[in-house]
Formats: C-alpha cells, sequence, structure tokens
C-alpha cells in the first residue's frame, strides 16, 4: 500500500513539473495553432515516454537493442528535466523584474509618465482702427461673410500639426518578449549543464590519490597502493569504449592491488559480456578483487561473479586473503540478502588475527557499522555516486553515512569513491567520476 501511495505521488509530481515546463517553454513563447506550438506539445508527451521506457526496458527484458534505442534520449531527458526545471525557478524571480522594466519603459500604468507640451492660448488682438476685440465688426459688402467651402482653414503657428501616432507595443508583445527571453537562458542553463555532465561522463574517469595512516601497519606495507574503482555501470549507454578508458586509467596508476567495488554491470552477461571483456587487461602485482553491488543483484550476480572469475578478477564473496602486511577481505552486497547471498561479516572477518590491519571491500558505506564491530581499519566503498546530480547530494546524505571521501569512525576510517561510470543519465554535475589510489602509510615508517 505504501508503495502504491508512493509510486502515485511520483507519478503526479512528474505530471506536474511536465506541465510546468509545457506552459513556460511552449505555451508562453508559441503562437496558438502554431508549428511550434504543435511541435512542442508532442514533445512534452513523448519525452517523458521514453524515459518511461528506458526505467522499464531491462526489467522487463526488453531486446538489447531496443533498450540502447530508448536510453539515451529517455535517460538524457531525465536530467534535462531536472535542471531545465531548476533553471525556469530561477526565471520566475527574473521575470517581474523584467516585466516591471519594460512596463516603465512603455510608460503604462504605475510609470512615470512624461509631461505633456505646453499648448499656448491665443491672445486676441484689437484693429488698429475698429470695434473693440469684444465688439465684433459687421462685414463690409466688399468681403465674404464666411470663408469659401474649398478653402482649407488657417492654423495658428502655435496649434499643434497632427502627424502619424506614435509607435506602441503591445502588452502581449511584451509577455511573449518576457517569456522567450527566460525560457531562452533557462534553456541555455539547463542544456549547457546536462551537455557539460555528459562529457564529464563520457571522457573517462580521472585519477584522485588518497594517503591513508593506519596504525597496524607494518612498515614493510607501507606506500601500499590499491587502485579503488566502483560503479562503473556498464549498461545499454557505457559499454565497451568505457570499460577501455576505466582499465587503461586504471593501469596507467601501476597500482599493487585493484579493488573492483561494485556495481559493475547494469544488464545480463548475454548482453554485457562483450562489453566486460577488456577487464581482462586489468594488471597489478598482487591481483584484482571483486564483491558485488546492489546491480548485480539486478543483473544475474551468480552469472556476473563467474564471468568476472574468467576475466582474471578473485570474487570474496564473504571471503578473507593475507597479504603480505594486511588481510584483505570483501563482502556481498545488500541486495543480495533478497537471494540468501547478503553480506556475512562473520564468515569474512571472525577468525582473523585482529593484530593484523584489515581492509575491506563493501559496495555499500551503511557496512561501516559492522565493520567497526569486526575491527576493521580501513573500508572501501562506492555505491553513492557522490549524488551524481547536483542536489542528489544531499538525498544522499540522507541514506549514507558519508557521501564521497575520507571519514573515520571510531578506530575505523572509511573512503568512498564517486565511481567510474553514471546510473540512468550519462551525466555528472558536482560529482565528477573517479578512480582512486587509495596509499596506505604505516605510521612506524
Amino acid at each position: 500500500m505504501v508503495f502504491v501511495v508512493v509510486a502515485v505521488a511520483v507519478l503526479a509530481l512528474l505530471v506536474a513539473v511536465h506541465r510546468y515546463l509545457w506552459v513556460r517553454f511552449v505555451r508562453d513563447t508559441t503562437e496558438r495553432g502554431g508549428a511550434a506550438r504543435r511541435a512542442g506539445t508532442v514533445a512534452a508527451y513523448v519525452l517523458p515516454l521514453l524515459s518511461v521506457g528506458a526505467l522499464v526496458s531491462g526489467r522487463a527484458g526488453f531486446p538489447f537493442p531496443l533498450q540502447q534505442a530508448l536510453a539515451w534520449p529517455g535517460f538524457l531527458w531525465l536530467a534535462a528535466l531536472l535542471y531545465l526545471t531548476l533553471a525556469l525557478l530561477v526565471g520566475e524571480v527574473v521575470r517581474p523584474l523584467l516585466s516591471r522594466f519594460l512596463d516603465r519603459r512603455a510608460g503604462r500604468p504605475g510609470a512615470h509618465p512624461a509631461p505633456a507640451p505646453a499648448v499656448p492660448s491665443p491672445v486676441p488682438v484689437p484693429p488698429a482702427d475698429g470695434p473693440p476685440a469684444d465688439e465684433p465688426s459687421a462685414p463690409s459688402a466688399d468681403e465674404p461673410s464666411a470663408a469659401p467651402a474649398d478653402e482649407p482653414p488657417v492654423r495658428s503657428a502655435a496649434s499643434p500639426t497632427p502627424g502619424p501616432p506614435a509607435p506602441t507595443v503591445s502588452a502581449t508583445s511584451r509577455r511573449v518578449f518576457v517569456a522567450r527571453s527566460v525560457g531562452g537562458a533557462a534553456a541555455l542553463a539547463g542544456l549547457g549543464t546536462v551537455g557539460y555532465g555528459t562529457y564529464g561522463v563520457l571522457r573517462g574517469p580521472r585519477v584522485k590519490r588518497v594517503t591513508v595512516p593506519l596504525a597496524k601497519l607494518p612498515r614493510a606495507a607501507h606506500g601500499f597502493r590499491i587502485a579503488v574503482v566502483s560503479d562503473i555501470h556498464l549498461g545499454p549507454i557505457l559499454g565497451r569504449a568505457h570499460t577501455r578508458r576505466v582499465v587503461d586509467t586504471i593501469n596507467s596508476t601501476g597500482p599493487d592491488l585493484i579493488a573492483v567495488v561494485g556495481d559493475l554491470v547494469d544488464g545480463s552477461v548475454d548482453d554485457l559480456g562483450p562489453a566486460a571483456e577488456p577487464l581482462a587487461g586489468l594488471r597489478a602485482r598482487h591481483g584484482q578483487f571483486f564483491v558485488t553491488g546492489n546491480h548485480e543483484y539486478f543483473s544475474g550476480a551468480a552469472q556476473w561473479i563467474d564471468r568476472v572469475r574468467e576475466l582474471g578478477l578473485h570474487p570474496l564473496e564473504n571471503a578473507r586473503v593475507e597479504l603480505p602486511g594486511f588481510d584483505l577481505a570483501g563482502v556481498n552486497d545488500i541486495g543480495g540478502e533478497s537471494e540468501g547471498h547478503g553480506p556475512d561479516f562473520g564468515r569474512a572477518l571472525g577468525d582473523r588475527d585482529r593484530s593484523r590491519t584489515a581492509v575491506l571491500l563493501a559496495h555499500q558505506p551503511v557496512l561501516i557499522h559492522d565493520a567497526v564491530a569486526h575491527g576493521v581499519d580501513l573500508q572501501l566503498s562506492g555505491h553513492t555516486h557522490g549524488g551524481q546530480l547536483w542536489p542528489g547530494n544531499l538525498i544522499a546524505e540522507l541514506a549514507n553515512p558519508t557521501v564521497a571521501g575520507l571519514e573515520r569512525y571510531g578506530d575505523t576510517q572509511l573512503y568512498v569513491s564517486r565511481g567510474a561510470g553514471a546510473w540512468g543519465p550519462p551525466v555528472r554535475v558536482g560529482a565528477p567520476s573517479d578512480i582512486t589510489v587509495v596509499e596506505l602509510a604505516s605510521r612506524r615508517a
């Protein structure tokens, strides 16, 4: 029942937002019955339908080429919807100021009218030889009593000369001008933001470096480098070329160990197996390790675990390996609980020697409290995307103890990567993608 209420509320909100965008971008800026209004109205119906199609096509089992065809316009429109709406809301502040400025210039009520020119009154001048000015003299026999009908009247030099009426701009024209100005600026800002955010994803992640001091780390392990990558999100948009960029970037750092901390894929092995093949090119002195994220459990986790093992990655399914200087453990994601394969800290860490440093790979930051209870020194996570689309970071903060970066929880430190890809819209705003080289530092060095 709660799900139905939430779904209806979200649907109503989306309808209201699309209606608002149609009013501001289409109705207020175009002529009734014109081609531009018809095109804008059609887009107001088609674009949200494409977005719904992009969201459900994978779960509904649509053919992969159809998923790809829906994903680009559908997901990009979701990002555009967000930033066009935010830009228009800012425009609502500008709109009345611009209207008032134009009204003043046009001299509409409420403006300060210009003073009217003074018109001199006629002054009677008495004739030199005749009756007083207030007593009209009788016409003489030689003078006509009135001017001929076809002769134009004689005007005083002081009388105003009629001319063409001054040009005016109607209130309707001013309203359209304001609507087009604000709408055009909002479109430029919103679509420009989406374009730049898309470029940031498609160019590939940048390398970030973090040094983490660990009290129990032996001197021999000082400077050990772990390349952490999360949330690659191979799918109908990000494919083989994206994987190649990620692999090349990781290998360029020369890490001692590579940790892939979940959400590698958004789709089945059948559809995305070729896109994942470049992962076989990952190279690190102490190996490449993988733990599941919640999206693996939407995509066939068991099949993907087998596939990444074939590509040379070592899945840590609630397991631990001993490395020179520290223990590396990994737990399954919380999403596996529905399949009976959730995180098991006892199995991964229960019987270890606590005098040794423990580094844990866990997709979601919320597992930090279990990590603290089991004496983990450093947890490496992803999942949040750093919010991906501002102000999404504010929402992510409500559900995660740390959204991005390094923080301490008691004796345990937590590092959260923003991820190397994107879910849904291939757009990042205020949360650039990254691959992090975490360098372990011994306090004894």
